[in-house]
């Protein structure tokens, strides 16, 4: 359960979210008296009435998501400081962390790279080494940890697969992998940094080894703020791994509303038996793609204690673009043919609530105009919805920025007020990205800048380090 302080700190959370929920369900339902309404049948007629209550009632297409992030805030403590090492490392299993870059930030993931091997040996991690996949030679050191893998410009998997998913099928082939089925692979992004309780969360999930298939919280607020408002912004996302992602993963032990694509802790058997090859339509969200043919496959997932930290896109058109691709590749998973539709039915009630989000916003805004009739009961779920949604980004703040090394009192209370005024920001780059959905070009990959300046170019050619991969040179991309 943690320490007293942790239990402490965990108790003050729920009685504070719940208390805030109580207290928006009273002052926007019963604080004040309601003006006299209408009869909405007289004023408006049947169909425009039956149409106002259908787009009232479009918050509660995700209702059940909220009730996961309940059940994850309530039942789990997202406070815990340290991750205990529960396994002997000799005993653990090898471990591989996987790195897929198009090889256009070179100095950062030679750096990242560095920083990570690092936490590893201080964790007492073992049996690990890294593999950094990428389309252009990034002539990384002579070390015996590291693997570096060119991905042939002249590759094509049997399906067509595209972009990421393209690089790590590769990966699978035969001749160029180098793992055994009992063997583990940990998925990265370039700008991923792992922490010592992260490395000592996988230790012990590898080698407990209940489930195939793993996934932990991420932060934004620990490295280099370069945009305060998209990190803030990003605050949601925190609250969301600590809540309902680990909901899911803890009892019912399926990501069924999607996960991440970094944080992604594989058993080598497992994600060779799913493969990542599933055409250009399993290549946008190629990681909700692969965790839903999983869940059909009947494979099992669980939560990684312990966090890693990444960085939020540095502008508002990369958080954009970003999320538009996310759009777009959801709603090719929820429309494949190759997933049943019981196992993509909670996740395409998300992603057809976040394509209705224009009129959500806009209903926000007409509503107490059309005068109709209160209903407590119907109004008091749409109150709590906010509530926990607001809450979200407090909770966000506040787990992403009080443990850092740099955290002080003043500045995370100053970063919860941010997080609260970037709400309706994201709730206007979430309809936004549905505009750019639909009007945008379609199929795209867009990768969010990650490091300041121009991206450095490099020619593509064969690392030299690596002569037994048998890897061709790409001619480019």
């Amino acid at each position: 359960m943690g320490s007293k302080f942790e239990v402490a700190l965990h108790l003050l959370h729920c009685t504070a979210m719940y208390s805030w929920i109580a207290i928006v369900i009273y002052l926007c339902v019963f604080a004040f008296a309601a003006p006299a309404a209408v009869n909405p049948i007289e004023r408006y007629g049947w169909p425009v009435t039956i149409l106002i209550y259908i787009w009232k009632c479009l918050p509660l297409l995700i209702v059940h998501t909220y009730l996961f992030q309940l059940v994850g805030f309530t039942f789990y403590n997202s406070f815990k400081q340290k991750v205990p090492l529960k396994i002997v490392p000799p005993n653990a299993p090898l471990v591989c962390f996987r790195v897929v870059t198009r090889g256009n930030y070179p100095k950062l993931v030679m750096e990242n790279l560095i920083l990570n091997i690092d936490t590893c040996n201080r964790a007492g991690m073992i049996h690990f080494k890294f593999e950094i996949v990428t389309d252009t030679v990034i002539d990384l050191s002579a070390n015996p940890l590291v693997r570096e893998i060119v991905v042939p410009y002249a590759y094509t998997s049997k399906t067509g697969a595209l972009f990421k998913a393209r690089a790590l099928q590769y990966c699978l082939e035969d001749g160029v992998n180098a793992l055994q089925d009992s063997d583990w692979i940990v998925h990265l992004d370039e700008e991923t940094l792992l922490s010592e309780n992260s490395v000592r969360g996988i230790i012990h999930f590898v080698s407990e080894g209940k489930h195939d298939f793993g996934q932990g919280l991420i932060t934004y607020g620990s490295g280099k703020i370069v945009n305060w408002i998209t990190t803030l912004a990003d605050t949601h996302r925190v609250a969301d791994d600590c809540g309902k992602l680990r909901a899911q993963l803890s009892m019912l032990h399926k990501p069924i509303f999607g996960w991440k694509g970094s944080y992604v802790v594989t058993r080598y058997g497992a994600e060779r038996a799913i493969t990542w090859d599933h055409g250009p339509d399993g290549s946008i969200c190629e990681d909700a793609y692969f965790a839903i043919l999983a869940i059909q496959a009947g494979h099992s997932f669980g939560f990684v204690e312990g966090e890693m930290h990444e960085q939020s896109p540095f502008s508002t058109l990369d958080l954009l673009r970003q999320r538009k691709r996310w759009l777009e590749g959801l709603l090719l998973v929820v429309h494949s043919s190759k997933i049943g539709i019981l196992y993509k039915l909670p996740l395409a009630f998300v992603i057809y609530s976040w394509l209705l989000s224009p009129l959500t916003i806009v209903q926000f805004a007409l509503m107490p105009l059309l005068n109709m009739p209160k209903n407590i009961g119907l109004d008091s779920i749409m109150a709590a919805i906010l509530a926990l949604n607001i809450y979200m980004f407090v909770f966000g703040a506040i787990r992403s920025f009080a443990y850092t090394k740099r955290s002080h009192m003043l500045k995370v209370i100053f970063c919860c007020i941010g997080a609260c005024l970037t709400v309706p920001y994201t709730a206007v780059i979430q309809a936004f990205s549905v505009i750019l959905f639909i009007f945008g070009r379609k199929k795209q990959f867009y990768v969010v800048k990650k490091e300041l300046g121009p991206t450095k170019k490099k020619s593509a050619k064969v690392s030299p380090l690596q002569p037994e991969d048998g890897v061709s040179p790409p001619t480019g991309k």
